[in-house]
């Protein structure tokens, strides 16, 4: 059976990171295509953790789709983050400079794929990877 995921030149993507506490026990959360994702990822910040989903999320999906599938790729991020994909889309500036070196790392590996779009959804509508991080937290893992 032919796998979906890899029989369009666009993916979407869902990532959503948080804390329980902030900063606090964090966790992130992916959906890429029909692959979930989750992982703890220690004490960190709403923010930190949120980009934290999206580097995770980029090098799985590279990781995936192959170098040379990568560069053909459209991919369109969904995220509940407003600030995140504000910062991202260069609507806002990056004050907080912890955030900068992930904005950065962001920033470098969008450039594997053909295109990347980052897209501001309400949270009812990114329940898939928000219970992802939860499960994560829940378990520490």
């Amino acid at each position: 059976m032919k796998n979906t995921l890899f029989s369009n030149s666009k993916l979407i993507i869902y990532t959503d990171g948080g804390s329980r506490g902030n900063p606090g026990k964090a966790a992130i959360g992916v959906v890429v295509g029909e692959k979930e994702y989750s992982e703890y990822i220690g004490i960190k910040t709403n923010n930190q953790a949120e980009y934290m989903a999206l580097v995770f999320a980029f090098k799985k999906t590279r990781q995936l789709l192959g170098k040379d599938k990568s560069k053909k790729t459209e991919l369109e991020v969904r995220m509940d983050s407003e600030l995140i994909v504000r910062q991202l889309n260069g609507q806002y500036k990056i004050l907080d400079t912890e955030l900068q070196p992930f904005f950065l790392e962001v920033w470098n590996l969008r450039l594997d794929f053909k295109s990347v779009v980052f897209e501001h959804i309400p949270r009812e509508q990114n329940k898939k990877a928000d219970s992802l991080v939860n499960y994560a937290l829940d378990n520490n893992r």
